[in-house]
């Protein structure tokens, strides 16, 4: 597939979808499926570059996978393999997440340095410390990481920082690890709430997701598991934000609203209409967006990072003075000297994103640095005068399935050269 867009914005955004499955919760699910040594059948899996790149590390380790439309199956059973290779770990970085799947397994992994978009230092130390508590020795050598998990033992985590990838490796080992272990300053994402969820379905003890603590009684009586991935919040923001700056009405289905509270309530103080229910959101935009004073991106129920691009693109197009602030990456507003390339006014200073709105964007060829900045580019490109070609589209595929097909149906003029 071709890795550029050309779209010709002024088409307003109406319709209606429903949301694709969470990658952020299928990425951690397909990893867990090695724990049981059984048949893992996954609903609502989103079919994009880093479910496959995951899927071929499944395979890697001898796992049996299926796909059927958005089902894929995994049989664990004849996995005979503790070690991904260094090209599958340099896929993406959630690739660590195997790890402490992995260890539960089979008390051994062999790993080198992950991968993924480029958004700053993002170290596994904390990964590591947690292996580390729970009993794993742990070696770096020649850029790998030898990890031997033979006298594991339950342990009291606090984490430094309520890091999810963190949170996800301790729940993955601690759920085949004997005893109680306690995570505390956990990561309170809806997506270590759908791996709870997968994880008990298959027969462990896990209790607490989605709060700051969370608490697992190992076990080895695991069992096969059938489980539906929660709709994914950052898709969600991203077409409402499509909606937002082409004064344009939406509504997704499969989504659960409570999990984007903090975006909806920036789409309300911007002068959007909402409207919300049990798996639903519905947003009208017919006016122009007004500016809000600041937002800071911030661990769950916080302003989520991954929606930190989105929310420039679209407050750049808002009228007055907006902030961003980015607390998570150091390296996320590659985007915005994009943005600036179609007249975007937005000055960046340290971790702040200052954005002084203008009433319409302006059509240019600019290139995408990340997942995230892709689908900013091209939301931004729906609202410019004239004609935007967004390259690097390779990033977008990571983490959007038919995007451009969902926007052509919901009104975009837009192609894949």
């Amino acid at each position: 597939m071709s890795n550029t867009a050309i779209i010709n914005g002024g088409n307003r955004i109406t319709g209606e979808l429903v949301v694709q499955g969470s990658k952020n919760s299928v990425l951690p699910i397909l990893a867990a499926t090695v724990i049981n040594g059984g048949i893992n059948i996954i609903h609502n899996c989103p079919l994009i570059k880093d479910v496959y790149a995951s899927i071929d590390i499944l395979r890697s380790l001898g796992c049996v996978v299926s796909i059927e439309e958005d089902t894929v199956t995994v049989d664990s059973s004849n996995m005979s393999c503790d070690e991904i290779h260094q090209d599958l770990m340099k896929e993406m970085r959630s690739s660590v997440i195997f790890t402490g799947a992995i260890l539960a397994r089979c008390k051994k992994a062999l790993i080198s340095t992950p991968g993924g978009c480029e958004l700053g230092p993002r170290p596994i130390d904390l990964h590591l410390k947690v292996f580390k508590a729970l009993g794993v020795d742990v070696k770096e050598t020649h850029g790998y990481i030898m990890l031997d998990g033979e006298n594991t033992h339950c342990a009291n985590i606090n984490l430094d920082f309520p890091s999810v990838g963190a949170t996800e490796n301790a729940m993955l080992l601690a759920c085949a690890t004997p005893g109680t272990t306690v995570i505390t300053n956990a990561a309170q994402e809806p997506e270590i709430v759908d791996l709870q969820d997968f994880l008990n379905g298959m027969g462990a003890n896990v209790k607490g997701a989605g709060t700051s603590t969370i608490e697992i009684s190992g076990t080895n009586d695991f069992c096969d598991v059938s489980h539906k991935v929660i709709g994914d919040r950052i898709v969600t923001a991203t077409y409402l934000s499509a909606a937002a700056v082409t004064k344009g009405s939406i509504k997704i289905n499969g989504i659960n609203p409570n999990h984007i509270n903090a975006i909806t309530d920036m789409f309300s103080l911007c002068g959007a209409k909402i409207n919300k229910g049990e798996d639903f959101i519905e947003m009208e935009c017919k006016t122009g967006l007004n500016s809000v004073s600041c937002i800071s991106t911030m661990p769950h129920p916080g302003f989520p990072t991954d929606a930190q691009a989105l929310a420039c693109t679209v407050l750049s197009v808002a009228d007055g003075t907006s902030v961003v602030e980015e607390n998570i990456f150091s390296s996320r507003f590659r985007h915005i000297p994009e943005l600036n390339r179609m007249n975007a006014d937005i000055i960046t200073k340290d971790k702040l994103a200052i954005i002084r709105g203008v009433s319409r964007l302006k059509g240019a060829s600019v290139t995408a640095y990340d997942l995230r900045g892709a689908a900013a580019l091209i939301i931004a490109g729906l609202n410019a005068y004239g004609t935007t070609t967004v390259s690097g589209l390779e990033h977008l595929d990571r983490g959007y399935y038919l995007f451009e097909n969902q926007l052509k149906n919901l009104g975009a003029d837009i192609v894949r050269e």
